[in-house]
């Protein structure tokens, strides 16, 4: 029998189109799961580094964040790599 994957929940990760363009971020913040990736992954910042910088974050969030990133890795990447393109046009 196939094994089929089980989607995980993300509870503190949602999308709206209202927050960051539809991009997921935290839920009740307005911080975009590529903006953890990219402190953490890219920046080298620990998890814990980066709720005692950004204080309205916490572990659980950032943690469940990093999950959301590893599940959807080429969409995250792909934001990542445009908000970078963006940056360096500018």
């Amino acid at each position: 029998m196939p094994l089929t994957q089980k989607k995980t929940k993300h509870p503190y990760i949602i999308s709206l189109k209202t927050h960051c363009g539809g991009s997921p971020v935290i839920a009740g913040t307005k911080f975009p799961v590529r903006s953890v990736v990219f402190y953490i992954l890219k920046q080298g910042m620990t998890p814990e580094e980066l709720v005692k910088e950004f204080l309205h974050l916490t572990l659980p969030q950032v943690y469940d964040a990093l999950s959301y990133y590893y599940e959807n890795r080429g969409k995250i990447d792909k934001e990542l790599f445009m908000q970078e393109s963006d940056l360096r046009q500018k």
